[in-house]
């Protein structure tokens, strides 16, 4: 699975750290998403798209 976070933080101006209090995760927890490394749960995906204003399919799709 790819995903776009890393080009829609950058799009937003957040940080991981910034990124990952506005979840409620660590910032590892961002790191290793976007680095395909940790797949995140569909509850988080939703509060993904929800911060980037953009559907699921745009931040995550299969390779």
């Amino acid at each position: 699975m790819k995903n776009n976070i890393r080009m829609y933080r950058g799009k937003f101006s957040l940080t991981q750290e910034d990124l990952s209090k506005k979840l409620g995760v660590s910032r590892q927890t961002i790191n290793s998403i976007e680095n395909n490394k940790y797949f995140p749960s569909l509850e988080l995906g939703l509060k993904l798209s929800k911060i980037f204003e953009c559907t699921v399919d745009e931040l995550f799709s299969l390779d």
